[in-house]
């Protein structure tokens, strides 16, 4: 389950570049034999109220279910500007939902990218928010900043309007999930 802004929803390519849909049809992917529903809405947040009216949250509780395996949530950049500390709680909020709805899935939390090695300090401060409250929640989280996603190499993996992944960067993405996701989708489920 793909829970996310567009980022992953393909903005600024087609849903059918948006690196989800890349890694189900990877055929080295499909061995695993899993199915990828991408629940991700243009503008959401944990907080961003995006199309449909979808946040992060809403996104949870409308496409988990007791048999999902794998929740990954990835962004948002568009909680900048939220009020200190909400994106925390309402992240928190989201992870209890996860818990609830499929209580043996891993939930894997992808904070905000940065295309410059100066990231602003609100994209930082989301980022901080992201990892506390995924570390209260025992969840996985993974640093894009910090590991240099896409900074070095901005001006081919990000499109014309400067925000979002071009198809090159779509590709950078499905491997850079690929490589996250398939030790998650192998471990045995408990029973």
């Amino acid at each position: 389950m793909i829970i996310g802004d567009s980022l992953s929803t393909g903005h600024g390519t087609s849903p059918a570049d948006a690196w989800p849909n890349l890694v189900e049809n990877d055929p080295a992917f499909q061995q695993f034999q899993a199915t990828i529903v991408n629940a991700a809405q243009d503008g959401s947040g944990y907080v961003s109220v995006g199309d449909d009216g979808s946040t992060f949250g809403s996104q949870v509780d409308g496409a988990v279910t007791d048999s999902t395996r794998l929740v990954v949530f990835f962004g948002s950049e568009n909680d900048m500007g939220a009020a200190p500390g909400e994106t925390e709680v309402a992240a928190a909020r989201a992870f209890a939902s996860v818990k609830v709805r499929a209580p043996h899935a891993d939930i894997l939390v992808i904070g905000p990218p940065s295309y410059t090695s100066t990231p602003e300090s609100e994209r930082l401060e989301i980022r901080d928010q992201d990892k506390a409250a995924a570390q209260h929640a025992g969840a996985n989280f993974v640093d894009p900043i910090d590991l240099g996603w896409i900074m070095d190499d901005a001006e081919n993996l990000i499109g014309p309007d400067g925000d979002h992944p071009s198809a090159a960067g779509q590709q950078y993405l499905q491997a850079k999930m690929e490589a996250l996701i398939e030790p998650l989708i192998q471990r045995p489920q408990p029973q």
